[in-house]
């Protein structure tokens, strides 16, 4: 385990040189790994173990999804089942399903966690709010999680280019003594690049706060705004989305996602460095206090007890077309579509 100065705080993060490949084999040379759900995750994660020679099958409901597992390659009765035989033959049991449908599941799947056996997460929730989910693990299992940081598309996507995605790693329950070693090994069998500890606390709360902050839900708040006011004071669509969102996605993030904001602001105009400047603690401040709501709201279970009562709904997915849909067809993205259609890679 390396100890990494993070900004002047010292963190234990796992690389791929410190707990090698076939080190991760050997651990789980005699393990049968399921997972189980082929939804965001699954896919990702069973693919790559599968490519890194791991023993691993797929549990899957019969369905739509079902047959996208078919078409990668698992075999049905062989090395894809359902969800209940695919937990019974299992020694690990990665559970990558919704936050909602885990629930539905649980009381079937707890039956096949027998003594010694790892139950794997990559998110925190059920435990974290096991209060609300009902999910409580008996204390005779290994209960664990890796949480890749990105979609189960760009773990994939990143494996066959030969990178990496980072991860965070947890170890809640550790019955066997082999918990943590299992962790890793399953952390570097899914693709990470390297991994960082954390807690299941921790990666929920961090994890939802994330999801409707910086990373979903305020940037589309914030790239609405500004495209609404550019267009409110006679900017055409076009101006008012590469202004907003193209520059930003295309040019910008690229660059300082390589080399940092300090290097943006360093190589920029002097116009725009002396914007920069003067404008984000302006921004910070002004956001800050909603972040600040926005934890206390995580960290309360609030949001996990919307998440709930939302996915459990028998029209859940109707209201949730209808929202995406008004998003789709809101001016901004319908510039966006042609947008993308000009880019000369696209041409």
């Amino acid at each position: 385990m390396a100890k990494m100065n993070f900004g002047g705080v010292i963190e234990n993060v796992m690389t791929r040189e410190e707990f090698p490949l076939d080190k991760a084999r050997e651990i789980l040379k005699d393990e049968t790994i399921a997972v189980i759900g082929y939804g965001v995750q699954g896919p990702g994660q069973s693919l790559n173990l599968r490519d890194n020679g791991f023993n691993v099958i797929v549990g899957q409901r019969q369905g739509k999804t079902f047959d996208k597992a078919v078409s990668d390659g698992w075999v049905p009765g062989k090395t894809l089942f359902s969800i209940e035989e695919a937990a019974e033959k299992a020694t690990i049991v990665m559970c990558l399903l919704s936050d909602a449908a885990v629930m539905s599941v649980w009381p079937t799947l707890q039956k096949y966690l027998t003594p010694g056996k790892a139950l794997y997460f990559s998110h925190g929730f059920a435990i974290t709010w096991n209060d609300r989910t009902g999910c409580v693990p008996a204390k005779d299992i290994d209960v664990i999680m890796v949480a890749p940081k990105g979609s189960g598309t760009s773990l994939r996507t990143m494996f066959l280019e030969g990178r990496g995605l980072n991860s965070s790693y947890a170890v809640y329950q550790d019955a066997t003594g082999r918990a943590m070693d299992r962790t890793l090994a399953l952390g570097i069998g899914i693709g990470s690049g390297y991994m960082f500890e954390t807690t299941f606390q921790r990666e929920a709360t961090s994890d939802l706060t994330g999801e409707r902050g910086s990373l979903m839900g305020a940037i589309q708040g914030l790239l609405l705004a500004q495209y609404e006011v550019l267009r409110e004071n006679g900017h055409s669509p076009s101006e008012a989305f590469n202004e907003t969102v193209e520059e930003l996605t295309q040019s910008l993030m690229p660059l300082f996602a390589k080399n940092g904001m300090d290097w943006m602001y360093a190589n920029c105009s002097t116009t725009a460095q002396r914007g920069a400047l003067d404008w984000y603690p302006r921004f910070h401040d002004a956001i800050k206090p909603i972040c600040q709501w926005l934890y206390m709201s995580v960290k309360l279970g609030n949001e996990a007890q919307i998440s709930i009562d939302s996915n459990s709904k028998p029209d859940y997915r109707e209201g949730l077309e209808k929202e995406l849909k008004a998003l789709r067809e809101s001016e901004m993205w319908q510039t966006a579509v042609t947008v993308r259609q000009l880019r000369p890679e696209n041409n």
